[in-house]
């Protein structure tokens, strides 16, 4: 095992990894100031501001002997022996030297910048450049230019150039470029070639100024006002690991969350933006029950007994399970269903599929199947069903054979925009006439919806608790970034109410008792790390295991 020496610090060095030393510094807990490098993208060591004092210790004799000049900490391999001196008068005064040079010629508008608060150019400058400013303060606004789907103010950039590496090496679509290099190089985009990228929304997250701006996002909050929330995309079955950045129950910003496992440290432009449902003024907000002069609105406490009292009066039940519920969630329901009728059906809802999977060269994956959930209710469903998972069109072709009179279908899918029509259309309507009781939990009116003799309001993505698995297996959860509106009751919360369990809803709990019951959801039992949890190996335990007997 390697060994580097980090400010008189021995720290040894994982094996099979080959680090650069400000990998191997922030292991000790020592912060290299850089710029232009990124883990995820190739190194150029142009910012200098990465600049220490780099030595060899001879493994005989011990003798160290440092190198005379100042090293990229971003260009130079740890190997053992490596020294690094990151606290120096010589390195301090070299840091301050570069953070000078790129304030002499940057825009003093930080107050009106969407960068500021989370700007590495004015954090480095509290912490390592120099106490006064010795040149002429001139204050002046930047330039901005239309790259496409971003805005490029051309005076704020430092040019450590990761977002033209990033469209090439990770997007493979090179947009960007550098312009007239030299004294007054630019970022630039060839005429009648915009930056026009499923990834391109990444660029702004690269950028550690504020020389890239996000088109949604500019002058629409200050980033000290937003709170951040771990949270996991919806939005395809790849399940990436976001933040989501909200303001008072309102979200704002999504961005990537490093995950090595999953997405690393990058999202789609579909999961980025893809936040406006949450706020869409179409959802349903009110439950609401169907009588002989039309729908009655319904209070959330006595909505639970009232649903409970239905299903049980409505004989043979049946319940589709959406792939945009949670584990917990789908859990829950289908417990629920099977404690009142034991012989009660359960099918999966409507999986959304558009197009191919999209590959880019650096490695990330946008799934054709946009949903977030369907292998961890496929295993629901088989844990329940003895094996089985019937696909919606199954379940519904199953209705009149198998005698069913009640039907519970949750929903969450997204509004329909036209001409495209909502996955629960007017065909599957059709098919539930002569029903006893249909009760339909979902986002957005339906034509379904419309033949529902309950309609309950469903809580959007960012307002559940729970966990998603996505297509690889991999079990992530995560806690609500917002409330819901007002008269909307998460689905979790309510199926709690109606199994008559103490306090309130607590995912966690839920996720313990199914991994006690269901073999492939075992691992979790011991709790779900930040990277999530593979299930690859509990999937071939749980091949032909039934449910296990479910007490009342």
């Amino acid at each position: 095992m390697a060994t580097v020496i980090v400010d008189n610090r021995e720290i040894e060095l994982p094996d099979g990894e080959q680090l650069n030393c400000i990998q191997a510094a922030a292991l000790a807990g020592v912060e290299i100031p850089h710029y232009c490098f990124h883990p995820g993208l190739s190194v150029v060591g142009s910012c200098r501001m990465c600049l220490v004092e780099i030595g060899k210790r001879d493994p005989q004799t011990g003798h160290i002997t440092m190198f005379p000049k100042l090293q990229p900490a971003c260009n130079t391999p740890a190997t053992d022996g490596t020294v690094i001196v990151t606290q120096s008068e010589k390195v301090q005064h070299a840091r301050a030297m570069v953070e000078e040079d790129l304030l002499l010629r940057h825009p003093i508008d930080c107050p009106i910048c969407d960068k500021a608060g989370e700007c590495r150019l004015q954090d480095y400058h509290f912490r390592y450049g120099q106490k006064e400013r010795r040149a002429e303060l001139l204050p002046f606004h930047s330039r901005r230019y239309d790259l496409g789907d971003v805005w490029l103010f051309v005076d704020r950039c430092i040019m450590c150039t990761r977002c033209v590496r990033f469209v090439r090496e990770v997007a493979g679509t090179s947009e960007l470029m550098v312009l007239a290099r030299g004294a007054q190089e630019e970022i630039a985009v060839l005429p009648g070639y915009p930056l026009n990228n499923k990834l391109s929304g990444n660029v702004v997250d690269l950028c550690p100024v504020g020389a890239l701006a996000d088109k949604d996002f500019l002058y629409k909050q200050r980033v000290w006002f937003l709170q951040s929330h771990p949270h996991v995309c919806p939005h395809c079955a790849v399940g990436c690991s976001i933040w989501i950045d909200e303001n008072q129950d309102h979200v704002w910003r999504i961005r990537p969350r490093e995950n090595p496992q999953v997405n690393r440290w990058w999202i789609c432009n579909d999961g980025r933006y893809g936040y406006y449902q949450v706020h869409d003024r179409r959802r349903l907000v009110v439950p609401r029950r169907r009588t002989a002069a039309g729908w009655e609105e319904l209070d959330w406490q006595q909505t639970p007994g009232m649903v409970r009292e239905a299903l049980e009066r409505a004989g043979r039940l049946a319940a589709v399970l959406s792939p945009f519920l949670t584990v917990e969630e789908a859990y829950l329901l289908a417990l629920l269903v099977r404690r009142i009728d034991p012989e009660a059906l359960f099918g999966l809802g409507p999986v959304p599929r558009i197009g191919q999977h999209e590959r880019f060269p650096g490695g990330f994956t946008i799934s054709a199947e946009k949903c977030p959930n369907r292998r961890g209710v496929e295993a629901v469903l088989s844990y329940f069903m003895k094996g089985r998972v019937l696909q919606f069109e199954e379940l519904l072709n199953q209705l009149g054979p198998q005698g069913i009179r009640g039907l519970w279908i949750s929903g969450g899918y997204k509004a329909p925009m036209p001409p495209v029509e909502h996955l629960l259309d007017q065909s599957a309507a059709a098919r539930l006439e002569g029903l006893d009781l249909v009760i339909v939990h979902d986002l957005f009116p339906s034509p379904v919806a419309d033949r529902a003799h309950y309609l309950l309001p469903a809580a959007a993505w960012a307002e559940r608790d729970g966990s998603y698995v996505n297509r690889a297996d991999r079990l992530q959860s995560f806690r609500r970034a917002i409330r819901p509106p007002r008269g909307v009751l998460p689905e979790g919360w309510l199926l709690w109410h109606m199994h008559q369990r103490v306090g309130r809803f607590h995912a966690p709990t839920v996720l313990d008792e199914m991994a006690q019951q269901i073999t492939y959801f075992a691992p979790a039992v011991y709790g779900v790390p930040e990277v999530g949890l593979d299930l690859k190996a509990s999937l071939l335990a749980s091949v032909g295991a039934g449910p296990a007997k479910i007490q009342s």
